[in-house]
C-alpha cells in the first residue's frame, strides 16, 4: 500500500510515522518556568543528532487549542533544558509526567522523584534518570507545525554503575533504557539485543 502523507492520508501521518518509526528513545525534559516551577515531560520525537558539536533534537508539540507546551514555553523564556533518559525504573513514572497539567504546575509532585541541581544551566537533573544531558539551546526551528528544538550537550551525567570510569565507555548491557512503540500507548524494553560487526 502506498501512502500520501501530504495530500489524502495526511490526517493520518502522525499515526503511521509514530508506528512505523520504532524504537525511538524518549527525551524526559526538565525546564524552569518563570516562576522557578520544574517541568517535566516526555517526547519521543527525539534523538542525538551530531556529536562535533554534540547536539540532540526533541520535538514538543503545541496544546490541543494551538498554544505551546510548558517545555517549548520555557525553553523560549531561558534557552536551556535537561535531557533525562528514560530506563525501565523510571519508567512508570516518566508516563505519568505526560499528564496534561496547567502551566506552572509541576509533573513531579507527588511521584516519588527527586531532582539534583545541575552544573551548567538551570533546570535541574532528574535524580532517579540514569544519565542526564545538561542542554544550551542552539536553535528551534519552526517546520508547518512541528517545532524543532536543537540543544547544544554541555554536560553528560551518567549514574555510575552504567559507565567504565577508565575507558569512558556505557556498559550498555547493564543500561536498560526503553523506548517508543505504536502509538498510543506501546513501549518496549531494550535488554533482548544482538551483535553484528560492521564490514571494514
Amino acid at each position: 500500500m502506498e501512502l500520501d502523507l501530504v495530500g489524502a492520508h495526511a490526517h493520518r501521518a502522525y499515526q503511521i510515522l509514530a508506528s512505523l518509526v520504532t524504537p525511538r528513545p524518549i527525551a524526559w525534559v526538565t525546564t524552569v518556568g518563570p516562576d522557578g516551577t520544574v517541568n517535566a515531560a516526555p517526547f519521543s520525537f527525539f534523538n542525538v543528532l551530531g556529536a562535533e558539536p554534540p547536539i540532540v533534537g526533541f520535538c514538543p508539540a503545541d496544546r490541543d487549542d494551538g498554544t505551546p507546551k510548558d517545555t517549548a514555553r520555557n525553553v523560549r523564556l531561558n534557552h536551556e533544558f535537561v535531557v533525562n533518559l528514560v530506563d525501565e525504573a523510571v519508567a512508570d513514572a516518566m508516563n505519568r509526567t505526560a499528564a496534561s497539567l496547567p502551566y506552572g504546575v509541576s509533573e513531579l509532585a507527588g511521584l516519588g522523584l527527586s531532582t539534583l541541581p545541575s552544573s551548567v544551566v538551570k533546570p535541574p537533573r532528574i535524580a532517579e534518570a540514569p544519565a542526564s544531558l545538561e542542554c544550551q539551546e542552539w536553535g528551534t526551528l519552526q517546520i508547518g507545525d512541528n517545532r524543532l528544538v536543537i540543544g547544544l550537550v554541555k554536560r553528560v551525567h551518567v549514574r555510575d554503575e552504567f559507565i567504565d570510569s577508565n575507558s569512558l565507555r556505557i556498559l550498555g548491557d547493564r543500561l536498560k533504557t526503553v523506548g517508543r512503540m505504536a502509538a498510543p500507548h506501546w513501549y518496549c524494553r531494550t535488554t533482548n539485543r544482538f551483535e553484528m560487526v560492521r564490514p571494514a
